[in-house]
């Protein structure tokens, strides 16, 4: 009878550990997931704008226009997508998608931190400061 109860009483004392890969994977598959659908919603809306007010208009090929210079920082995405404009909420839409990559990682450092995996957690450091960079200092001239 010993022998029959040391794995009822194993199986008893053993407490899963909540940040194990497979929740570490289903939890940032989920993040992914939101971050897209989330992007594409916004993307969906500003599209429904910009055409209810600009399809009306022919295009012109013939000169090259580019970007607004409010497009070409982050805080002017934002600000033109809080006036309601439709290009900035496409624009903030793809800040969004290109933005979803960045907090899987930066979750992924929290979690690797939690179960103790120094060599991930500096390894995707090193990582989310590359993502950090090509997606805000690029752009600012360093």
């Amino acid at each position: 009878m010993p022998a029959a109860q040391a794995p009822a009483r194993q199986s008893q004392s053993f407490k899963p550990q909540p940040w194990r890969d497979r929740r570490l994977e289903i939890i940032l598959g989920n993040l992914l997931r939101a971050g897209v659908l989330l992007s594409a919603a916004v993307v969906l809306c500003g599209a429904g704008i910009y055409l209810s007010r600009h399809g009306h208009e022919p295009a012109d090929y013939r000169v090259f226009r580019g970007e607004p210079s409010e497009f070409r920082s982050i805080a002017g995405v934002i600000q033109s997508a809080i006036n309601g404009r439709g290009g900035g909420l496409i624009q903030l839409g793809l800040l969004l998608l290109i933005a979803t990559p960045i907090a899987r990682v930066s979750f992924s450092v929290v979690g690797f931190a939690i179960e103790r995996d120094r060599l991930y957690v500096a390894f995707t450091l090193i990582v989310l400061a590359i993502l950090l960079y090509s997606f805000i200092g690029s752009g600012s001239g360093v």
